[in-house]
């Protein structure tokens, strides 16, 4: 790898992640004279004032994980950043070292990387004693390798343009970039006025560099023009694809001009069509006549520079502030002449005539386009030696997807670019959205050169029987981790801690094992695991390609649909994979989780059912299979055969938090309270302690104390299981502020209630801006216990805005909870009474929508409505027993 700049990094990375999936010893050898890999000239800078040009929501690592770099920077001391933002450009070369580092660490045993902090001179294709190559280096020693990329950026800028008596002035800067070469300029006692040649992007990051009071900075460059600001939200990018038609210039002139006068009528803006045409750019340039591109180049470069490669809006607004003060100036035209005066300043002469006296001159045209612009050696000497021959127009060099032709025309030689020297043959290439393209695309063609996949001799041939995953399905990996694949599937079903930490293990011992990336990335998005869902996803994407059968494959696409489709788009995806395969008890759990706040129940109602009998065949009679169907008996009503069905579950595995849970709700619908508390606390103090939803069978054991008229001890289990302390996110808002409410409204809870600690414990986005119906009632249970009216409506405008069953239940809901606020109570218990025969569609257990159907018995007998407040009571007696119902029955006013 020459040159660990960004372009460098990224092939490098892609290198080290790829060769461990495919299990492919490499040694990579990174050569550059930079301190660090990743920073390279562009983000090695520490001006805060930097900041990037893009905004952070495009900038990952990855083509397939596009938020890659938004999740760096909120675990790196950034937690508020959003895509939308543009970070100080330093934190992006911290980001590309950091993930470089982690993948090197991950590859140790694959993959040998070794540094030489030089530069490489020469390249010389079948002179090496040991590869392919002889690279020849600036300290004078050589290495030999099977493949080279050169990843050495754009090539240096050209001093070659301004005049030689400027050239020849020590206060002429050639390359802004270079470590120290603006510190003198920077100095706080140098007040001289500053010349940048060039008004482009690095203009400006000079101009902010060196501004200061008493201070002129001049630019000058052909246009004149600074480049144009971003928006400070980005606008979705218009549909441009009908330009890839076009076939000369003057048609896609036209039809951008088209675009861009329907896009100012419709969004008040050009900068949707800019964008809209950039992914097309490549191949609108391939399209052009030479003839056509170079007109393109004397006519409207400009023009598409300053308006495609925009300024952040906090620079913008620094550089406006600057115009306004005079502190920096623009000219139209060119250098013509400059001479040297006695006191160190140089005079400069513009092409109009003005002449300009300045303490420093800045070349921030940028590096050139051609080939033969470029001043270091190794590019030098490529073209010489015809290793590299021109691109188009003589801009950047040729090559064949990114190989390098030699003078033959050949792409044959162990030799790949990316980035700023296929410019030629792209225009638009210098940018992180195409180098991360491009950089996985040379990854590949690394790896299948020869004599790279024959490092190490392929073992003999032979038959392996393929390790399962403890239900007969097959896994493309090695028994260690298919081991601790089954051992994470175990604590999936039986409602253990250690799942994630188990998937971790299998994909730590196989990183090409995809189906175990898959299964991080379903339990992080379904259960609220610790895990980074989108980088799990792009890794079990990546390895599917690579080592899946048809059956893996459909669970990797399953998962992919569960996790970035919509709900509807996720449940209809896991149904198909289950009447494929019915036998896979993961998804068998992901689609009916009983405990956990995502499955087929919330949004389907009877669907989990069919999907339990429906398999049932494929599980044969497994504790597992038994523990769901007795769940589901229990939803139907049907409590003595889910209550067989539980224990006998139980009996084959005493473990299984799901048979445990469906008994918890036999016990209460049947008014079994006494002997439902004592099973569920032996079970806690037993074979549950190590279940991951401890919080929510404590709750169904408070539960049976408020029916017992237990006030005590639903104060005590509060205190010891259910505080936020013990209990935080959506299960302390399900559970613990459920429980609180309840208890206020029994009378089992008196003085203070800390309604606001579970708040704390939630987060704004669960109580605000809920995913699920069901999260949504309970914020709006949680608000109503706390008296915030405000947070009501604004979950209000939330629910009118989401899914129809938040628009049809929780939006009214959240008015019926507003009027028990304000204690009108009539008004409360009408609205309420309408409500309660919809509350199933919000999905849940009878059980936890019970808070709904208290609160109403609570509005009707403080509204004076003892009589429908008895009718209510009355009825629910008839269905269980509660000594609490029958001394609130007893107590009620004629």
């Amino acid at each position: 790898m020459v040159g660990t700049g960004a372009a460098g990094t990224m092939v490098a990375l892609q290198l080290c992640e790829t060769a461990v999936r495919r299990r492919v010893p490499l040694v990579l050898l990174l050569i550059d004279p930079a301190p660090e890999a990743g920073r390279g000239r562009a983000y090695a800078g520490r001006e805060a004032r930097h900041l990037l040009n893009v905004r952070a929501g495009a900038m990952s690592c990855y083509p397939d994980d596009p938020a890659h770099f938004v999740r760096w920077l909120c675990r790196h001391g950034q937690p508020t950043v959003s895509a939308d933002d543009f970070v100080p450009r330093h934190r992006y070369g911290a980001y590309l070292a950091d993930t470089l580092g982690q993948a090197i660490i991950a590859a140790t045993g694959t993959v040998r990387v070794r540094r030489l902090r030089t530069l490489v001179t020469d390249c010389r294709v079948g002179a090496g004693e040991r590869g392919a190559v002889r690279l020849e280096l600036a300290d004078g020693t050589t290495a030999d390798a099977d493949a080279v990329v050169l990843a050495s950026g754009p090539t240096s800028p050209s001093s070659a343009r301004p005049p030689a008596a400027l050239r020849a002035h020590s206060r002429f800067v050639a390359d802004p970039w270079a470590p120290g070469a603006l510190d003198a300029a920077a100095a706080p006692e140098d007040t001289d006025d500053v010349l940048l040649i060039g008004t482009g992007l690095t203009a400006v990051d000079v101009a902010l560099r060196l501004e200061r009071t008493g201070r002129t900075v001049h630019a000058v460059s052909r246009g004149g023009l600074l480049p144009q600001p971003h928006t400070v939200t980005a606008l979705p990018p218009a549909d441009c694809e009908d330009l890839l038609g076009c076939r000369t210039l003057r048609q896609m002139r036209a039809a951008v001009h088209r675009h861009v006068g329907r896009a100012l009528r419709t969004e008040g803006d050009w900068r949707p069509v800019v964008d809209g045409l950039r992914p097309h750019v490549a191949t609108l340039w391939a399209a052009l006549s030479p003839e056509d591109r170079a007109e393109f180049l004397g006519r409207d470069a400009t023009v598409w520079n300053v308006h495609r490669h925009r300024m952040p809006p906090a620079t913008a607004e620094a550089v406006a502030r600057m115009r306004r003060a005079g502190r920096l100036r623009t000219w139209r035209g060119s250098v013509a002449d400059a001479r040297a005066l006695g006191d160190g300043t140089v005079a400069v002469g513009l092409g109009d005539g003005r002449d300009l006296r300045v303490g420093w001159v800045v070349d921030c045209t940028g590096p050139g386009l051609r080939l033969a612009d470029a001043t270091g050696p190794l590019w030098q000497n490529l073209r010489r030696g015809g290793v590299a021959v021109p691109g188009p127009l003589g801009i950047g060099v040729a090559t064949d997807g990114g190989r390098l032709r030699d003078r033959s025309g050949a792409a044959e030689q162990p030799l790949w670019t990316l980035g700023a020297p296929r410019r030629g043959e792209l225009w638009e290439t210098t940018a992180v959205p195409e180098i991360r393209v491009q950089a996985a695309e040379v990854a590949e063609a690394v790896l299948a050169v020869p004599s790279v996949r024959a490092a190490v001799a392929a073992p003999p041939h032979r038959r392996v029987r393929r390790p399962s995953d403890g239900s007969g399905l097959p896994l493309s990996t090695h028994s260690s981790a298919a081991a601790a694949f089954r051992t994470g599937i175990d604590r999936v079903l039986k409602v253990r801690a250690g799942a994630e930490r188990a998937f971790r293990r299998a994909t730590s011992l196989d990183p090409g094992f995809a189906v175990g990336h898959a299964a991080l990335a379903l339990i992080g998005h379904d259960s609220g695991a610790d895990v980074d869902v989108p980088q799990a996803l792009a890794r079990a994407r990546r390895c599917v390609r690579e080592r899946a059968d048809e059956r893996e494959r459909a669970f990797v696409d399953m998962v992919v649909r569960r996790v970035r489709g919509t709900t509807a788009e996720g449940d209809a995806a896991l149904l198909r994979y289950l009447d494929r395969y019915p036998g896979d008890r993961l998804a068998l759990a992901a689609a009916v989780p009983t405990i956990a706040f995502a499955g087929l129940y919330d949004a389907h109602g009877g669907a989990a059912g069919q999907v339990v009998r429906r398999t049932a065949r494929a599980h044969g009679g497994h504790w597992f299979h038994t523990s769901l169907l007795a769940f589901v008996h229990q939803e139907e009503e049907h409590f003595d055969e889910a209550g067989v069905l539980a224990e006998r579950a139980l009996a084959q595995e005493p473990d299984s938090g799901h048979a445990m849970h469906a008994l918890a709700h036999v016990h209460y619908e049947c008014g079994d309270h006494e002997a439902g508390r004592s099973r569920l606390d032996a079970w806690l103090d037993g074979h549950g302690r190590g279940t991951t939803h401890r919080a929510h069978f404590s709750w169904h054991a408070a539960l049976h104390e408020l029916a017992l008229d237990d006030a005590p001890a639903v104060r005590r289990r509060w205190a010891a299981q259910l505080t936020p302390g013990r209990v935080r996110g959506v299960r302390a808002l399900v559970d613990s502020g459920s429980l609180l409410w309840r208890a206020r409204l029994t009378g089992s809870w008196e003085g203070r209630m800390p309604i606001g600690d579970v708040l704390d414990a939630v987060g704004a986005d669960s109580l605000e801006r809920p995913s699920t119906a069901f999260t949504a009632l309970h914020a709006a249970v949680a608000l109503m216990a706390s008296g915030d009216l405000a947070g009501l409506r604004r979950l209000q405008g939330h629910a009118l805005d989401a899914d129809p069953v938040q628009r049809e239940v929780v939006a009214p809901l959240c008015e019926a909870f507003g009027y028990v606020v304000e204690e009108s109570w009539e008004q409360a218990a009408v609205r309420l009474e309408r409500l309660l025969p919809r509350l199933p569609a919000v999905g849940g257990s009878a059980a936890q929508r019970e808070v709904v159907e208290e609160t109403l018995l609570y509005a009707l007998v403080s509204a004076g409505r003892c009589d429908a407040a008895r009718v209510r009571l009355e009825q629910r007696l008839d269905r269980r027993s509660s000594p609490y119902d029958r001394r609130r029955l007893a107590t009620l006013p004629a």
